[in-house]
């Protein structure tokens, strides 16, 4: 099998039990460590609810993102500008981003805009960056995937956890064979290999990464290069924070003249 991030050799690494029925080959390319399964003819069956049960991280990620997001923005991107989350869920994080006080917008062709609506983004502009949160893991296709992202911002925030050891272990909690939607599995390489690919400048901070057209500087470098980085992140929220505006009032007061014009 060919690697779908460099098309080099993939080798058979284990088998593991998909959905508790369908036995199932993962493989893992020989020179930049991405994992995949085989051809995932279960997607179907996996996504007949979007979010899976296993999923009770999906609060508490939003809630740590929404901080680490907060720095990230405040620190090397523009904060005034037009924000996009890609894959959005019921848009937890769309609606907290606003709270907080910057512009951002929703997007998932799959599930239900429950929080953030009225704040449904546009496919057809273009964005100061784009966050995805667990989504590279659930990708077919990882390049196409990440091209129509490229399409709508040069920066693009991401969580995905990297592949922990050569081989992959059938036992890494990420495999998630009992939902069946996690089909994709990077290391560091293969996001490597992306940003050449694409002309993007690659940094890591754990579960965190960002692609991005802009380079962040020296300082952005050692700063993201740090073992405690995501940590720092976090905790330059509540420095950051306090001199933002919410946008929680502003929302709901163009949302009450929209309905009264109504």
């Amino acid at each position: 099998m060919k690697c779908k991030i460099c098309s080099n050799e993939s080798k058979k690494v284990f088998n593991a039990r998909v959905l508790y029925k369908y036995d199932v080959d993962y493989y893992q390319c020989t020179v930049c460590d991405f994992g995949q399964t085989e051809n995932p003819y279960w997607l179907d069956e996996a996504y007949l609810n979007s979010m899976n049960l296993s999923d009770t991280g999906v609060m508490l990620r939003s809630e740590r993102m929404s901080k680490i997001c907060t720095t990230l923005i405040a620190l090397f991107l523009d904060k005034k500008a037009a924000f996009l989350d890609y894959a959005g869920g019921y848009g937890v994080f769309t609606r907290t981003m606003r709270d907080i006080g910057f512009d951002f917008y929703w997007t998932d062709p799959y599930t239900k805009n429950v929080i953030a609506r009225g704040f449904d983004g546009s496919l057809d502009r273009k964005y100061e960056a784009v966050t995805t949160f667990e989504s590279f893991e659930h990708f077919l296709d990882p390049l196409a995937e990440l091209e129509k992202i490229l399409a709508l911002s040069d920066t693009i925030i991401i969580t995905t956890d990297l592949v922990p050891t050569v081989p992959m272990d059938k036992n890494w909690w990420y495999i998630a064979a009992e939902h069946g939607q996690h089909i994709a599995f990077h290391s560091k390489k293969s996001f490597e290999v992306m940003a050449r690919k694409y002309g993007l400048h690659y940094y890591n901070a754990q579960n965190v990464q960002i692609l991005t057209k802009k380079p962040i500087g020296a300082l952005g470098t050692m700063l993201l290069k740090f073992k405690y980085a995501k940590h720092l992140l976090y905790g330059g929220y509540f420095l950051i924070a306090p001199f933002i505006k919410s946008k929680s009032v502003d929302d709901m007061n163009s949302f009450y003249i929209k309905e009264v014009k109504a």
